[in-house]
């Protein structure tokens, strides 16, 4: 029989619904049985493309042992992280603190008022001598819970305490002047010159960094920061972490060298990169970093696009019950669908007989290789003696092949929730690649549209997810952040004002929801449900923190309208985590991109007329990360962009340079403003 979990929208619970532990949603049901039956609450977070979270279901939550004693000792509750990242939040920064690590499936102990008092990750079901397992666990809390309560208690309010000390706790002071070169500094001190990236294992894509170098290289014309992003991108690009095939990044990478993914594929990892290659090729104009931009969103269109305009979220890493299996290839499988190209395929992508495809943990070779390439195509091309062009064609041939004999397997589970944060991102994702393709710009546009008209409240506030025909829980910090930049974006590569005015509208419902007293923003509204500490984060992870965005969003339309507000909110929000951000830079890159942003200034650019399409077009061939443009066709932009009003609407296309909101003569030759552009 299905559990309570069958009702649920969210993928990852429906899961879950026939296990045989009894397991409820995140709910007052829930906490009234434990408080009712005087039991603890088994807290299991996790998310559908998570690998350990079906290991664990698979080992524990599907065998008969383990759901007994859950039932008989426990209310157990499942939550999807990504419908409900505020519970996530709270309970992550409990297990950091208890442990030092932290990780999916997330498993929490706690009393029915939720107060936690023991915490961990993933757990087998028999223990080691290395480790508990999680029989033996949930028989020594039942134990204790019986015969020592006292104890567990008082663990939990001392956990409690410090949990909110952690939230609170906020030393305001100035931020170094010379921030941006500290950062600089630590990611030049974790690079890896050999593979990219930064640190060891396992590593994460974290587009954010990459970003930031890219401007610091901009503002200060050093190399150094552009040839690590560039060396960065590029072994990504090239690594086992690229579906060759299909296109699109998996979520990270098991070692150094960008090989041995994790195999599931996150929205927000593909609108992030997106947006680094696509900055990255307006830098350099390299046609590899082009194409990565190209190819992604064609996987983004043609696998996670919902009809209705929004993009669903992840695709799972296992089929056919095992992690990667639609990925690989055997020698044998190769050489059968290949054939006479298959020696140089073999030699392009490094193809053994064995398989170059090593168990994580053990290391024995599975029979199955993972496509990669050790260098760019044209260099390999080089090394085997074959000129580039023939290279590249047969690769375009051998992709279309494969990807025709994949489509046969069985393909991994899709999660298909639609979520406002993420597809935040793919609004601001597809709006930035309209430079290398216009036709992006369209999906930007049906994206947002659908979102404004899915999850969009009449009264300015949002849903957080949109499944089957319906929104639901109400909307985060990361949802307003995530859309508004989205939005920002949309508006400077569209020059539509509809976008800003949403923009704007957006972030006032954000102040008002979200602001703290002290500066800077909750995750979760000010009405929301009460969890033992209101949760707030700067810290800038796989995805930057939602705190960061709307900082970087302030700015930006201070920039645009001369709103004074938007300023001030953002230099308190960043006021608020100084001095982590002084400590620890490197956690807070997205916020000192904002801040930077604010600091360096760049010119605003007014465009007057009627016909403007020349000089939009010359505006997004140009890569500057400081500018900010505003394009005046009619009267309208006066109402939101006051400072614009006495700028008149000709039929000649006029250009104003504007500093601190007033604005210089303005410029009607067009080869002038060509080349101020060019010199921006």
């Amino acid at each position: 029989m299905a559990n309570r979990l069958i009702n649920e929208k969210s993928p990852y619970l429906r899961q879950h619904a026939y296990n045989p532990v009894n397991w409820y949603p995140w709910g007052d049901e829930a906490f009234e049985k434990a408080k009712k039956e005087d039991k603890p609450i088994f807290l299991s977070i996790g998310y559908s493309t998570c690998h350990w979270c079906h290991v664990m279901e698979k080992e524990s939550f599907e065998d008969e042992e383990i759901a007994r004693i859950l039932n008989k000792h426990f209310v157990s509750i499942k939550v999807d992280r990504e419908e409900r990242p505020d519970i996530d939040s709270v309970y992550m920064n409990v297990c950091m603190m208890m442990t030092g690590r932290g990780g999916w499936p997330l498993t929490i102990f706690m009393t029915p008022d939720k107060k936690p008092f023991y915490a961990g990750t993933y757990f087998p079901k028999e223990g080691s001598y290395t480790r508990i397992g999680l029989k033996e666990l949930l028989l020594n809390i039942a134990k204790l819970w019986k015969e020592d309560r006292e104890k567990l208690l008082t663990r939990a309010e001392t956990v409690l305490k410090h949990l909110k000390e952690h939230t609170e706790r906020s030393k305001k002071g100035s931020i170094p002047v010379h921030i941006d070169r500290m950062l600089y500094e630590r990611l030049k001190d974790r690079f890896d010159p050999y593979y990219g990236g930064f640190g060891r294992r396992p590593k994460f894509p974290v587009p954010h960094n990459l970003l930031f170098l890219l401007r610091y290289h901009h503002k200060t014309g050093k190399k150094a920061p552009l040839e690590m992003a560039v060396h960065t991108l590029e072994k990504m690009r090239l690594g086992g972490i690229y579906d060759h095939i299909g296109y699109g990044f998996h979520r990270y990478s098991t070692d150094e060298r960008w090989f041995l993914p994790h195999f599931e594929k996150m929205l927000y990892d593909q609108c992030m990169l997106m947006m680094a290659y696509t900055e990255v090729y307006q830098i350099t104009g390299e046609e590899l970093f082009k194409r990565t931009v190209e190819e992604t969103a064609e996987y983004l269109i043609r696998d996670l696009l919902d009809k209705a305009g929004g993009f669903y979220s992840a695709e799972d890493a296992d089929s056919e019950g095992e992690e990667g299996r639609f990925y690989v290839w055997s020698y044998s499988e190769l050489k059968e669908i290949l054939k006479k190209d298959f020696e140089l395929f073999r030699q392009v992508f490094k193809i053994t007989e064995e398989g170059n495809y090593r168990e994580e943990h053990t290391g024995r070779p599975t029979g199955r290789n993972i496509l990669y390439m050790d260098r760019k195509p044209e260099e390999k091309a080089v090394e085997l003696n074959i000129p580039p062009d023939k290279l590249k064609e047969k690769i375009k041939i051998w992709r279309k092949k494969l990807f025709e004999e994949r489509k046969k397997r069985v393909h991994p589970f899709k999660d298909t929730k639609i979520l406002t944060d993420w597809n935040g991102l793919a609004v601001a994702g597809f709006a930035k690649a309209s430079v290398i393709n216009r036709k992006y710009l369209e999906t930007a546009e049906k994206t947002a549209e659908f979102l404004l008209s899915a999850v969009k409240k009449p009264d300015e506030t949002l849903f957080h997810m949109y499944k089957d025909g319906e929104a639901e829980v109400n909307g985060f910090l990361d949802d307003y952040a995530f859309l508004v930049w989205g939005l920002i974006e949309l508006y400077q590569h569209s020059f539509k004002e509809k976008y800003l005015i949403e923009a704007v509208n957006l972030t006032h419902s954000m102040i008002e929801l979200f602001k703290s007293s002290e500066g800077g923003f909750y995750q979760t509204e000010k009405s929301a449900e009460e969890l033992p500490v209101r949760p707030m984060e700067g810290y800038d992870g796989a995805v930057p923190s939602g705190s960061s965005v709307a900082v970087y969003n302030l700015f930006r339309l201070y920039r645009l309208t001369g709103n004074t507000v938007f300023r001030d909110t953002a230099l308190e929000a960043v006021e608020r985590f100084s001095e982590k951000i002084s400590t620890l830079p490197e956690g807070y890159s997205m916020m000192i991109l904002a801040l930077d942003f604010f600091e360096t200034g760049g010119r605003d650019f007014v465009i007057a007329g009627k016909k403007t399409e020349k000089v939009e077009k010359k505006i997004l061939s140009v890569y500057d990360p400081y500018r900010s443009v505003v394009i005046k066709k009619d009267e309208k932009l006066s109402e939101i962009v006051p400072y614009v009003s006495n700028i008149p609407v000709g039929e000649k296309t006029e250009l104003y340079i504007c500093e601190n909101f007033s604005c210089s003569l303005p410029v009607s030759d067009i080869d002038r403003i060509d080349e101020m552009f060019i010199k921006s």
